[in-house]
């Protein structure tokens, strides 16, 4: 017997919940369920890696099987945007093994697609949409689907979907979609733009918290690793060989800085593959499927993917760059540990870094253990105020700025314009 038994699912849906292997609902999914089923709007807040995908997802399914409709051309019954290509493509996936054997269609719609290919789509109608905001508001503008008709709209991830400056995007989109409606928010974390955002458009909605904002996955190892910015692709590969079998993922705080440690991973003979930003869907697509297979054995990304990547394999989540923003962290490292297993965390920390690494610890309410190296002296104070990710901290080895327009006392500017005599006005 199953425990999803006990949270009102209906007999066909939980028919495929055991199908899929579920057995003991997480605590978000206990939380949700219930109430999702019972209509209300709902605020969920979760840390990554918990399952909300199933815990709005497995409700939703439940309410349009009962609903018995069907869409016509170009509209949609159900709405759920998420902030990033591969979530969108998790959340569909997911969905689609909710849904099989059902007459129920589960569309996406991401920017870097083909839209002809995805205008044909929606022409059929769809049931249930997961979709970027971006490429959504494209397909409105050309008026290949229509939002009033869905009933149900679900912001996943809805957090990222501001940090992304997402804000205006979500605000007209929520206007076009139909009332009245069941609204669902789940987020990480809950910043003051995001309470304002729910207060607007969920109606009277019940808060869901399963574990404390900022909060890391509890089978995590987290260390840290003190270290130069120039030594830390050395200690990466030192790292990385000790553990050739295992899945590991590499977090770079720049689509460039991302690529060319790929490429330096590749040339030092190890299995490495790249998703960022300047990579086509289909390139991303192509090194997450080699990745979840076990073709490439390391995956560099960037924070485009700290929330669309879920394999249960993955090992270890190295922070090679330190986000400067501490939440972004707790999503990166809850790459790993999924599916109940155990995870490592490893970050390497410059001294341009020092006050990152204290604003994690602040967040997440831990000590990270250190596995190498020596703490900078006199933390983040002594650290060089150098460019983002490293590099010569200012000052270093020029002039002193004292005179005018950024140029040393008693140097000439040669850029600047010499006075000229005011010329007498000519009479009429």
């Amino acid at each position: 017997m199953s425990q999803f038994e006990t949270l009102g699912l209906s007999p066909s849906v939980l028919k495929q919940v055991l199908a899929l292997g579920y057995d003991a609902p997480t605590p978000i999914q206990k939380e949700a369920i219930p109430l999702v089923l019972d209509g209300h709007d709902l605020m969920g807040l979760a840390q990554t890696g918990t399952g909300k995908t199933a815990a709005f997802g497995l409700p939703l399914v439940d309410r349009l099987r009962e609903e018995n409709g069907k869409p016509a051309p170009k509209t949609i019954r159900a709405l759920i945007l998420a902030p990033t290509r591969e979530l969108v493509n998790q959340i569909a996936g997911n969905l689609r093994d909710f849904v099989r054997g059902t007459p129920i269609k589960v569309g996406s719609v991401v920017g870097g697609a083909s839209i002809n290919v995805q205008i044909k789509n929606l022409n059929r109608g769809t049931d249930i949409l997961v979709a970027t905001p971006g490429r959504l508001l494209d397909l409105v503008e050309r008026r290949a689907v229509f939002l009033d008709t869905a009933k149900y709209l679900v912001l996943d991830e809805a957090d990222q979907m501001l940090d992304l400056g997402f804000i205006h995007a979500l605000r007209k989109i929520a206007k076009l979609v139909g009332t009245p409606r069941q609204t669902l928010l789940f987020s990480a974390t809950m910043p003051k733009q995001m309470e304002e955002l729910a207060r607007t458009y969920l109606n009277d909605p019940v808060r869901v918290e399963v574990a404390p904002p900022g909060r890391t996955a509890d089978k995590v190892r987290q260390s840290v690793h003190f270290v130069e910015q120039s030594d830390k692709a050395a200690l990466l590969r030192d790292c990385l060989a000790e553990t050739p079998e295992e899945l590991s993922i590499v977090f770079s705080r720049t689509k460039h800085g991302a690529e060319k440690l790929m490429k330096t991973l590749v040339k030092h003979g190890f299995d490495a593959g790249s998703i960022h930003g300047n990579k086509s869907q289909g390139q991303r697509d192509r090194a997450i499927k080699a990745f979840r297979s076990g073709d490439i054995r390391v995956l560099v990304a960037t924070d485009v993917a700290a929330r669309g990547i879920d394999i249960p394999g993955v090992a270890r989540v190295y922070n090679y760059d330190l986000p400067e923003v501490a939440e972004s962290y707790v999503h990166r490292i809850g790459r790993t540990a999924r599916a109940g297993a155990e995870g490592e965390a490893v970050a390497f920390c410059a001294p341009a870094e020092m006050s990152l690494l204290r604003g994690i610890e602040r967040l997440v309410g831990i000590g990270i253990s250190v596995a190498g190296g020596e703490p900078w002296r006199g933390g983040h104070e002594d650290a060089p105020r150098g460019r983002k990710g490293g590099g010569r901290p200012r000052g270093e080895g020029r002039p002193q700025r004292t005179g005018g327009r950024g140029k040393p006392q008693g140097q000439p500017d040669r850029n600047r314009r010499r006075s000229r005599p005011r010329r007498k006005p000519v009479a009429a």
